[in-house]
């Protein structure tokens, strides 16, 4: 049955006494209206699909939200698609199956974040879970554009705007992600400005640094205690120290090879251990000589709530403000202050860009400032070059 449709034909269709009926447009071929036994009037395209010669019927919407012009305009657009090998259908169903932003997270984390350190894993968890799903995760991952991107990005730099940029660079990866895996050919958090970061400076002062060591000796977890002094010793960070291995230190050579696996730059980094370091590992070597980690768990390495105890460091040395990382800065400085060099100090920070240790050139000033009136002094004749004398063997 054909005639042509018009907003008064289409009220006007009566319903079937079950299932539904299409009552087709004289106009448009494959355009019709299909009522339902309720009433429910839809406008709908049968087509036949280029490729296979398929039939396949689209529903373009419900009357009278859609008027019968609106309708067929649309199911001539739908046409010209079709003929130049559109397949509406498929596209649609394609669409309904695509992969989330979910979708995306959970693979991500599956393959990608698996690979990190325990730390990272975490962040990365914490971040995805609290602040990137809640936001983009019912979308479509090749829906997602600039705009979307940004206002996340805003709506976390509202409350922390440094984890805003981390919610970024992580959704970045994920994006990166997916166009290798063939999920959309773009990355939408390009060109999304970030916030200006400042390098954080806290350093113990010398005071500071009496009142932590006597905290330290006084405190009643001396295991914990010697977790931050070996922190404050080497410079290394927390998930290295903790996860350190007795296959890894060689105390008669002083050294200590911290595996690819526990550092952030994934790669093999050994520095040397100083003699104080190397008493508190005697010390530990003694203490547990069954277990392979230096600090020794019930179950393998030592594993808890390591913040609790710096809490408590903290307040019984009356500091403030001073986080378990920066015993890292601290160790730096003590040695860009002693007028060591910044390439030995990113060496035994394990830093692989020199950008990263130019944090501490300004603490060179002082040791350089020495050596240069030492040598105006010598110039202007205030002082004199002292000869040493060595005996003769």
């Amino acid at each position: 049955m054909a005639q042509k449709l018009t907003d008064k034909v289409v009220r006007a269709l009566p319903p079937p006494a079950s299932g539904n009926h299409i009552t087709y447009d004289t106009e448009v071929k494959g355009f019709g209206c299909r009522v339902t036994a309720a009433g429910a009037r839809a406008f709908i395209l049968n087509y036949r699909r280029r490729s296979d010669g398929l039939e396949r019927r689209y529903t373009i919407g419900s009357w009278p939200d859609w008027s019968v012009a609106g309708a067929r305009e649309k199911a001539k657009e739908l046409k010209r698609h079709i003929d130049g090998g559109g397949d509406p259908v498929g596209e649609l169903v394609a669409e309904r199956g695509a992969p989330t932003v979910a979708d995306l997270a959970a693979r991500f984390i599956a393959e990608h974040v698996v690979k990190l350190s325990a730390h990272t894993r975490a962040n990365h968890g914490a971040t995805i879970r609290n602040d990137i799903l809640p936001a983009l995760g019912r979308m479509k991952v090749s829906a997602v554009e600039y705009q979307h991107v940004e206002r996340l990005h805003a709506a976390v730099t509202k409350r922390a705007p440094v984890l805003a940029n981390r919610a970024l660079a992580i959704l970045s990866k994920m994006f990166s992600l997916s166009i290798r895996w063939g999920w959309r050919a773009d990355n939408p958090c390009r060109g999304v400005e970030r916030n200006r970061e400042h390098p954080r400076k806290r350093y113990l002062s010398p005071d500071e640094l009496r009142r932590l060591t006597k905290a330290l000796a006084e405190d009643r977890n001396q295991q914990a205690a010697d977790v931050f002094r070996l922190l404050l010793l080497t410079g290394a960070r927390r998930g290295e120290v903790l996860s350190a291995r007795w296959d890894d230190i060689d105390l008669t050579a002083g050294t200590w090879t911290k595996q690819a696996s526990t550092t952030k730059q994934k790669q093999h980094h050994q520095v040397p251990l100083s003699a104080p370091a190397r008493q508190i590992l005697t010390r530990l070597r003694e203490k547990n000589p069954a277990s392979p980690y230096a600090f020794a768990g019930r179950n393998g390495p030592l594993k808890g709530d390591i913040k609790r105890h710096w809490k408590r460091v903290c307040m019984a040395a009356g500091i403030s403000g001073l986080r378990i990382h920066d015993l890292r800065h601290s160790y730096a400085s003590q040695l860009a202050s002693a007028g060591v060099g910044l390439h030995v100090i990113g060496a035994l920070l394990g830093h692989t860009q020199p950008q990263t240790t130019h944090r501490y050139a300004h603490l060179l000033d002082d040791p350089l400032r020495s050596a240069t009136e030492k040598v105006g002094a010598v110039i202007a004749g205030r002082a004199s070059a002292k000869v040493a004398k060595f005996r003769r063997r």
